[in-house]
């Protein structure tokens, strides 16, 4: 037996020697030409999306509202289309209407302001008032609409406030004159006015202006833009409680 080169090999012609029992083989890895990668970080979260703020208005609040202007200011049109469009229940109480209760014996002020015409408006006041505190004691807002003047205090905001109660919140619709007379002209009916009462109307509602009282000018604004104008003069209002 000879030992060093040309022992026990291939080339000897001599069976490999067995690796001993219980010893561990190790696996031979395949030869795929896969490299492994290192592990990928997960990828971080997406920033959240911007929070819009929020539009400012009235919101959920059960509110009363007056809403004060000269006819023609289309004061009837946006009360209507603001409590339409709220997402809490609102009713619109229009003063005009209930007036019109009165079929026999309609004291029509055109005919010329008297006794009778200022008993059925307070009359009508009333009434409106009472549905008003009715409306509110069911969690339900409403909106009024008139042309309170601010020099008569017959007709005046104390009166409405008397009817309704302390938190009613007064807002005047004022467009300018040539759009009030525009408006007026495409009324009919004991609702249209001739534009010498419509000039003098206006006049005296300009007393507003140094009353503390939010006041719109809706002469370039459609009924859209004024109901959402309206929402945010009462926003602000509510913010900020002024006494009126």
């Amino acid at each position: 037996m000879q030992h060093g080169v040309g022992g026990w090999g291939p080339s000897s012609g001599q069976p490999p020697i067995p690796p001993a029992q219980g010893w561990p083989v190790a696996p031979v890895p395949e030869a795929t030409g896969h490299i492994p990668l290192p592990p990928v970080a997960p990828a971080p979260p997406a920033p959240a999306a911007p929070v819009a703020p929020p539009v400012p208005g009235t919101g959920t609040a059960t509110l009363a509202v007056l809403l004060i202007g000269p006819a023609g200011a289309g004061k009837t049109t946006v009360a209507r289309h603001w409590a339409g469009t709220r997402p809490v229940p609102t009713a619109h109480i229009s003063l005009d209407d209930v007036r019109e209760w009165v079929c026999s014996g309609f004291a029509d002020p055109q005919a010329g302001w008297n006794d009778h015409s200022e008993a059925q408006y307070r009359l009508a006041r009333r009434t409106c008032g009472f549905a008003a505190r009715n409306f509110l004691a069911n969690g339900i807002s409403c909106i009024l609409d008139d042309a309170v003047f601010p020099d008569r205090p017959v007709v005046g905001l104390g009166g409405w406030k008397r009817h309704v109660g302390p938190n009613l919140l007064p807002v005047v619709l004022l467009p300018g004159l040539e759009i009030v007379l525009e408006r007026n002209a495409e009324r009919s009916g004991n609702r249209r006015l001739s534009d010498e009462e419509v000039a003098r109307i206006h006049g005296r509602m300009a007393g507003w202006y140094g009353s503390g009282l939010p006041i719109i000018d809706n002469s370039h604004l459609d009924v859209e833009g004024t109901a959402r104008a309206l929402d945010e003069a009462l926003a602000r209002a509510i913010a900020t409680p002024a006494g009126w």
